[in-house]
């Protein structure tokens, strides 16, 4: 065989390697937007990382989630779950607030809804992707500690919600991706340096 024409084989065949690669990233990264859209994230970040903050964060913690129960029990999808949770921004204020000021802290809680960006995270028996979440976000004080996170919607993370499920509302691809992260490591990696990328790209406006 001559050269040229083995070198345009070995082309061809490296072309369609990387088309393929390319593709099968692009269903897994489908399947990880679906989880992103599907759920709404609870996002506490402590004062500090001192002891006392820390277990502050989780007394605030403790607080929300038993109010949540309520706050959340009519919704049916993840846009009523981001409505409710916009409505309910000053009560889940209070709350944080109450917490701090029975503790004798001096800060305060700062309750919002926007878009948190996040590294892959492993929650009992299923996984998120790196990206950006609608988040319920709790800050306290300067906000500089380390943060807790979980899902209230579905609610995952309330004990009395044990029926519902993270992937209540998502495809059986996207739940399988979630609960069988086991299967995607390499995928999930390559998904997070990809959104890292990205965040990198929109933070010094490049596109």
């Amino acid at each position: 065989m001559k050269k040229p024409i083995r070198k345009n084989i070995e082309l061809g065949v490296l072309f369609g390697l990387v088309c393929a690669i390319m593709l099968s990233f692009a269903r897994f990264e489908v399947r990880c937007d679906e989880l992103r859209q599907g759920v709404l994230r609870l996002h506490i970040v402590a004062n500090s990382d001192s002891e006392a903050d820390q277990n502050l964060k989780l007394a605030v913690r403790d607080e929300i989630l038993k109010s949540s129960v309520d706050i959340f029990k009519n919704c049916n999808n993840v846009d009523q779950a981001i409505a409710i949770a916009s409505k309910n921004i000053e009560t889940i204020n209070t709350i944080a607030n109450n917490v701090l000021k029975q503790s004798g802290f001096g800060y305060e809680a700062n309750v919002s809804v926007g878009s948190k960006y996040f590294n892959t995270r492993v929650y009992d028996d299923f996984t998120l992707p790196a990206g950006n979440y609608t988040s319920l976000i709790v800050d306290l004080g300067d906000a500089k500690g380390k943060n807790w996170w979980c899902v209230v919607f579905p609610c995952v993370c309330v004990p009395s919600a044990s029926d519902a499920t993270l992937t209540d509302g998502v495809s059986p691809y996207a739940a399988d991706t979630a609960e069988n992260a086991s299967q995607y490591k390499i995928r999930f990696k390559t998904v997070e340096l990809y959104e890292k990328f990205k965040k990198y790209l929109q933070k010094n406006d490049i596109f």
